[in-house]
């Protein structure tokens, strides 16, 4: 068939030819003619284009018609009202209309969800200056902070305290309470792209149980054996049960292969000390020293690779000042955002694990081996004035050693009207009498004489001032009491491990599983052990051990709850109080939950989560 055939009509061999009913159709016939010697796929263009305009037409045509009905009705309405009819009419137009469009607004909003949102830093300010970004080796609060948001741990710590998987993807612990095996999350990776392996956490582990590096983390994995079973699964064996264990797999693991060809004594000088490659939330971008060489700032910035997800925040930045007033002044300025221990008003709070007080030593004063004589000291101090005027209010007066906070419930601290009277009478029911002429109580039975009290304790401005609060009500008692202050470092290794005090005011960081074996134990008594008080009670060994070694939480609990009375029934320490860890964070900052703090670095629990920007998305795209 010939292409360019009309088969509609017997013969078209030119244009001119076409004639029907008397009618030229020359000019269409031509365009036809033009139509059909084009392509095929121009046809059918041509065609459909001409389909969709006939149809597009008539659509408009009729639309305009029905709308132009309605438009001339509506306008023939409004011109029969009067003018003041007419601006009524318009004004209540243009109501309706606000409010229409309010309402829907409104709508909206009210079905939208407010989610967190990528974006936002954090300027945090601190007194002291890192030396150590490593979790072997951190010695100090500044060291611990910046180690627990670049580095991670097989577990870490949430917001209520609980310990989480991070690195590890799960564990399991044997029958006997001896063997702890955990599997590391796939394509878990340090923030230089490396992958986290078991052979990673054996090094780590394996590093601190190595005596050349001195690392702090020494004591608590002394005893443990650990190998890797493949490159995921990592076991762990103890030489007998201890509930505690797993929270030291909060531990920051290394990168082994960075690390491993690194001497002892070269560990603490490495430039991966102020340059890590660790696994946590951030990771350091950049350090600033004062002339001196002491790190002054450091800015860090979120870890995409991070194995709970990338954090909110873009970044962080650490200011360090070497004086608390310096950085009172800087949070009050606004140069800093955020500080703990600072005492801001609105700042957050959380109990602090430790617990203060004045601990006896009878071998250095043997008095103080005497029951009553500890009772009355211990009676004789106003407690509740002491938190409310010395420390703020921001602090739980305790009479036991159980920081309060957890499941065990505190030993009352008694509501006497006349503390110094209250502790006068229980010296004298017990035959002693007080010489007001040489200020000193005797007991002629005993041939013993409570005299003047030396206090020792650390040269920081709370301890200063508590210890002068203490003085004050004991010598309402009648008793002349010094105050010796040490420097922090001093007073630890030529006061306290030695044992050369009769009353020191100190206070005892309790882990977070409470375990209380080397504070009261009474194999503790000597340096290294940390029973400072030297107290000895078998029936309280023996509850240490037991909750120490169980994993029932309620028979732990139970175990806790008798060591709690019966070393308050003993006193032998006048326990004071239990300080609130306080954190100023700017208003704006969403997201923070603080647990029991162990350390100021527990404060970056959730830092994961923390957030200043938001999205306001429709529920079913919030994140779950």
């Amino acid at each position: 068939m010939d292409p360019v055939r009309d088969n509609d009509s017997e013969s078209h061999d030119t244009p001119s030819a076409s004639v029907s009913n008397g009618v030229n159709y020359t000019g269409r016939s031509h365009e036809r003619y033009e139509l059909w010697r084009a392509p095929l796929e121009t046809r059918t263009q041509r065609v459909l284009a001409a389909l969709r305009a006939a149809s597009l037409t008539g659509r408009e045509r009729l639309m305009r018609s029905r709308s132009v009905q309605i438009l001339e009705h509506l306008s023939e309405r409004v011109r029969s009202f009067s003018p003041g009819d007419r601006a009524l009419f318009y004004l209540f137009a243009t109501l309706i209309g606000i409010a229409s469009i309010s309402g829907l607004y409104a709508l909206e909003q009210s079905l939208l969800k407010e989610v967190p949102a990528y974006g936002g830093s954090l300027v945090e300010g601190e007194v002291g200056s890192p030396q150590f970004i490593n979790p072997l080796l951190a010695i100090s609060d500044a060291d611990r902070d910046l180690s627990t948001l670049v580095y991670a741990g097989l577990m870490g710590l949430s917001g209520d305290g609980s310990l989480v998987p991070v690195l590890a993807e799960s564990y399991t612990l044997s029958p006997d309470g001896k063997t702890y095996t955990f599997v590391l999350r796939k394509d878990v990776q340090f923030i230089d792209g490396s992958p986290v392996t078991a052979q990673d956490v054996v090094f780590t582990v394996r590093k601190a149980q190595d005596s050349g590096l001195k690392s702090p983390e020494f004591a608590n994995w002394s005893g443990v054996s650990v190998i890797a079973d493949d490159a995921r699964t990592v076991r762990f064996t103890l030489a007998k049960p201890y509930a505690p264990f797993l929270g030291l797999t909060t531990l920051g693991i290394l990168p082994s292969r960075l690390w491993q060809n690194i001497s002892n004594e070269e560990f603490p000088f490495s430039n991966l000390e102020t340059n890590p490659i660790g696994a946590g939330p951030f990771k350091v971008v950049d350090i600033s020293r004062d002339a001196s060489g002491l790190i002054k700032s450091v800015s860090l910035a979120e870890n995409p690779h991070y194995a709970l997800g990338r954090p909110y925040l873009d970044s962080l930045r650490f200011d360090f000042y070497s004086r608390t007033e310096d950085l009172v002044a800087a949070v009050r300025s606004g140069a800093v955002e955020s500080a703990y221990d600072v005492g801001v008003k609105g700042s957050l709070t959380a109990p602090y694990a430790r617990v203060f007080g004045v601990f006896f030593n009878p071998s250095e004063k043997q008095v103080y081996a005497r029951a009553e004589v500890r009772k009355a000291l211990s009676l004789a101090l106003d407690r509740q004035h002491i938190v409310a005027t010395v420390l703020g209010g921001y602090a739980t007066a305790i009479m036991g050693p159980v920081p309060p906070g957890e499941n065990v419930k505190q030993t009352p601290v008694p509501q006497l009207p006349d503390p110094t009277t209250a502790a006068a009478k229980v010296l004298q029911s017990a035959g002693w009498s007080y010489d007001g002429t040489a200020r000193v109580w005797k007991n002629a039975g005993a041939k013993q004489t409570l005299d003047r009290i030396i206090i020792r304790t650390s040269n920081v401005p709370e301890l200063k001032n508590v210890a002068s609060a203490v003085k004050n009500d004991w010598e309402q008692l009648g008793i002349p009491v010094d105050i010796e202050l040490y420097e922090p470092g001093d007073l630890s290794q030529n006061v306290i491990r030695p044992r050369k005090y009769e009353a020191l005011l100190y206070g005892m960081v309790i882990g977070r599983d409470q375990d209380l074996y080397a504070f009261w134990d009474s194999q503790e008594r000597n340096d290294p052990g940390l029973n400072i008080a030297l107290y000895a009670n078998k029936t309280v060994d023996s509850l240490l051990e037991d909750a120490r070694s169980t994993g029932d939480q309620s028979a732990r609990a139970a175990d806790l709850q008798k060591i709690e009375d019966a070393v308050a029934a003993d006193y032998p320490a006048a326990f004071i109080y239990a300080p609130d860890f306080t954190y100023a964070v700017p208003s704006d900052l969403r997201g923070v939950v603080l647990p029991q703090i162990i350390t100021p670095a527990d404060r970056f629990a959730t830092v994961a989560s923390w957030y200043r920007s938001t999205d306001s998305v429709w529920p079913f795209f919030a994140r779950r």
